[in-house]
């Protein structure tokens, strides 16, 4: 297969939709602080066959359950860093696996989920860790993962939902020395005026024009938002950065943190709309699933 990067140049790829989503509609339980990455240790084919099923409804791109796959989440689990490191490059396997299940071809996006994830309290939708956390910290806390997840022969880092750009700067750092292909992608809100701005209330195209000069990253744009915010966000991150734009937002419910459920009516929104205002890399998030990513690869179609 070409690159993502070169598949990129061409036309539109397809993402996946919400592994954890199908992972939990198929009956099993992501309440723990691992969240889905519980089960590359307790039940591995599971995750293979929930990215089969978004591979058979038209996915391009399996991204790993290792969004919340840390060093110090598996430690607090009592799961030694060896066997850590040896999970998340299992969530690379298994995602091969799943495209393989279906019989299609495509690409691995090794995930790479916010130091807020890791915390498991929903701060990756405010960011205010950063407050607490410098940009060396950062660097240290996702280095072995970038570094498992690019060991193991992931063909792009999925790093996700960052809600600041003190941590874009933490990743574009690592990315720069890592020299493996990879997408920056932001949680994101509309400010009064309009303006696409992080969870911290930074302007995203100031953000991600952090990116341009990162060879490394070969897309940037946003994830786990609301799909009205997206066509804003494409823009902006079209002309800010340069580069090929990923947009995967949520269902358009909203996640409650303090009770731990979504609200709100779902619908991801209109994808053609995402398309002409520059996206290149598109799918969804949470609550997003096989049947929504079929619509999606439709809308590229």
């Amino acid at each position: 297969m070409t690159s993502l990067a070169d598949a990129l140049a061409a036309g539109p790829v397809v993402l996946d939709g919400g592994l954890s989503t199908e992972l939990e509609s198929r009956g099993h339980d992501v309440s723990s602080a691992l969240w889905s990455a519980r089960l590359l240790r307790d039940d591995p084919g599971a995750i293979a066959r929930a990215h089969a099923a978004f591979a058979a409804a038209g996915a391009q791109v399996a991204t790993t359950a290792s969004y919340q796959a840390t060093v110090p989440g598996f430690a607090a689990a009592g799961i030694q860093a060896t066997d850590a490191r040896a999970l998340m490059a299992r969530s690379v396997q298994l995602a091969r696996d799943g495209l393989a299940a279906a019989g299609r071809p495509g690409w691995v996006a090794g995930s790479v989920g916010p130091y807020g994830a890791f915390l498991a309290d929903g701060s990756e939708y405010t960011g205010g860790y950063v407050d607490d956390v410098s940009i060396a910290q950062l660097r240290e806390f996702h280095r072995p993962r970038l570094a498992a997840l690019a060991e193991a022969g992931a063909d792009v880092l999925a790093c996700e939902t960052l809600p600041a750009a003190v941590e874009v700067e933490a990743l574009l750092a690592e990315l720069a020395d890592l020299g493996v292909p990879a997408w920056l992608s932001l949680t994101t809100v509309v400010d009064d005026d309009g303006v696409p701005c992080t969870r911290r209330g930074e302007r995203l195209a100031d953000v991600l024009a952090l990116a341009r000069g990162v060879d490394a990253v070969i897309a940037v744009g946003v994830n786990c938002t609301d799909p009205a915010g997206v066509p804003a966000a494409v823009a902006a991150a079209a002309a800010a950065s340069g580069k090929p734009v990923v947009a995967y937002p949520n269902s358009g419910e909203g996640w409650d943190a303090a009770a731990r459920r979504w609200t709100g009516r779902p619908g991801v929104g209109d994808v053609s709309g995402w398309l002409a205002v520059g996206a290149r890399l598109v799918g969804g998030c949470c609550r997003v699933r096989p049947d929504d990513v079929r619509a999606i690869a439709d809308a590229v179609r």
